[in-house]
């Protein structure tokens, strides 16, 4: 019986130290989620601190074995600064049929920097899921890690037409169809 009970230990605690999960801490302020649009002659924001997800990873190598993560933002959110406008995103967008914008993929690169806190570039693969529509994406992060909290920092496009969004006009000038997303949040360490 005691053998037993060590050889579950052993697997039990083998797996905790091998392994990570961290989630997104959605009661930080400083989460940050932002989209950038522009016409010819205006540059729009529209932001939101409603992100939620998780980075997991197996093995010895902080990220790259079977690495898992995700993020779900919550697109009803999401504000320009005017009613209007956001209104009428949230109408092309079609959020109340697809409410949360999701990626998923796994982290297919790390590369630890030097520096004073734990930080790693890194590259993600995965899809990610806009008005029904799914898509392939790569997405290069940053990942520090300090005092026990993840940041994540990534800048990536998309491209409306990719997720049969049409493109707006704004005071009559359309609005450039690739749209930079900027992401900005903390996760933190899973418990047990």
């Amino acid at each position: 019986m005691s053998k037993t009970f060590a050889l579950l230990m052993s697997i039990c605690l083998y797996g905790a130290v091998w392994a990570g999960e961290w989630h997104v801490d959605t009661g930080n302020k400083d989460n940050l989620v932002k989209f950038t649009s522009e016409t010819l002659k205006l540059e729009f924001h529209g932001t939101t601190q409603k992100i939620d997800g998780y980075v997991y990873w197996e093995g010895e190598e902080m990220f790259l074995g079977n690495s898992q993560l995700q993020m779900d933002v919550d697109l009803n959110s999401v504000e320009t600064g005017i009613g209007k406008r956001d209104r009428d995103m949230r109408d092309r967008l079609a959020t109340d049929k697809y409410p949360i914008t999701t990626y998923k993929g796994a982290i297919v690169s790390a590369e630890k920097i030097d520096s004073a806190v734990t930080a790693y570039r890194v590259i993600s693969r995965g899809s990610i899921s806009i008005r029904g529509v799914e898509r392939e994406l790569e997405v290069p992060a940053l990942i520090t890690i300090t005092d026990g909290v993840m940041n994540v920092e990534a800048r990536f496009e998309v491209k409306l037409s990719d997720f049969n969004i049409e493109i707006p006009t704004l005071m009559f000038l359309k609005v450039n169809e690739n749209i930079r997303l900027y992401v900005n949040f903390f996760l933190n360490e899973a418990a047990g």
